[in-house]
């Protein structure tokens, strides 16, 4: 493995950013930033040989800085917090409002608009923030990491936090992936082992009834193209998918399995999280990448989590990290 280490940008308010590229002899190859703790670039081989880089991502700060999350850690919470509520212990926490009436993506300056500590490791890189009692008004010093492993045509980060106050967190990855490295990723082909997702409302919030996806545009426990039922009356007010699935207990099989149009590539996704949100792009707007102009359904994300709201459903997986207790979990990207 060779690592190379070189200076990406500078953000607006001056904080130097860093592009860590790790390759390997057969030229496949990963990129990363420390905004972020982004995935920058993934180049895997194809079967017909070729190296594909399957991720969306740019050239400049300044679109990392005032876009939305391409390849970036979410935290400290994932997705939404309904009302940008919740009660811990019998306190109630205010949060910043930017999703309507919710709480998105951690708020104001979630985990993805920092600029996050790094160091090398033999094959991969590990990311750490430091998140402050108060940070976007959630309780609790907590460190935060992800180590990201990339070997053998597979990329595998692992998640972990401590903290000195009981909080919650759900961090995940945001990447955009488009298998045939162009195009939009309608015809590519997709199953998820997860037999209901989290029945929402018209704010995007979970009802709290677990729904069976039988029978409905979100029933992928067979392969289907992903274009297959995106504009049906259920993906409608969404403009396409933004659905968090409940996938199915047996971890020894991967989560999703997503396959190009071409058959040229396949990416098997195993994860030890409850959820699964499957978003597809539907309100990115056009702009320019690092190759290409990206537009609405250039790439799909596969973002393994808690359930949205958690904090306020306490029947749903457990979000609340203790004192003593440290949250350890990962997600694994797999090509063939």
């Amino acid at each position: 493995m060779n690592t190379t280490v070189r200076l990406f940008g500078t953000t607006g308010d001056g904080r130097d950013v860093h592009l860590i590229r790790l390759q390997e002899d057969d030229g496949t190859y990963a990129e990363f930033l420390s905004y972020g703790a982004t995935i920058r670039s993934l180049g895997v081989r194809a079967k017909d040989g070729s190296v594909r880089d399957v991720i969306l991502g740019f050239d400049s700060m300044d679109l990392y800085e005032h876009s939305a999350t391409f390849g970036c850690v979410i935290g400290r919470f994932a997705n939404r917090i309904g009302g940008g509520r919740f009660t811990l212990d019998g306190v109630e926490y205010e949060l910043y409002k930017n999703n309507g009436p919710n709480t998105l993506h951690g708020g104001k300056e979630g985990f993805h608009k920092k600029v996050w500590d790094f160091e090398t490791t033999a094959c991969g890189v590990v990311f750490t923030l430091f998140s402050p009692d108060g940070d976007e008004n959630f309780p609790g010093n907590m460190t935060a990491k992800a180590a990201y492993e990339f070997r053998d045509n597979a990329l595998t980060v692992t998640y972990s936090a401590v903290t000195d106050k009981a909080t919650v967190v759900n961090l995940t990855n945001h990447a955009y992936f488009n298998l045939m490295g162009g195009g939009d990723i309608l015809s590519h082909r997709l199953m998820i082992d997860a037999d209901r997702y989290t029945e929402s409302d018209e704010n995007t919030l979970p009802t709290g009834n677990l729904a069976p996806v039988a029978g409905t545009a979100l029933d992928f426990t067979s392969e289907k193209e992903i274009g297959r039922d995106i504009e049906s009356e259920w993906t409608a007010p969404f403009r396409g998918y933004d659905f968090n699935f409940v996938l199915n207990d047996d971890r020894t099989r991967p989560a999703a399995v997503a396959a190009s149009p071409d058959g040229m590539l396949t990416m098997s996704v195993y994860t030890d999280r409850p959820g699964m949100q499957l978003y597809t792009g539907n309100f990115i707007r056009e702009i320019q990448g690092k190759d290409r102009t990206y537009s609405r359904y250039s790439g799909f994300c596969l973002e393994t989590q808690v359930f949205p709201d958690s904090p306020n459903h306490p029947e749903f997986p457990n979000c609340v990290l203790r004192p003593g207790e440290e949250l350890c979990t990962y997600t694994s990207y797999r090509f063939s």
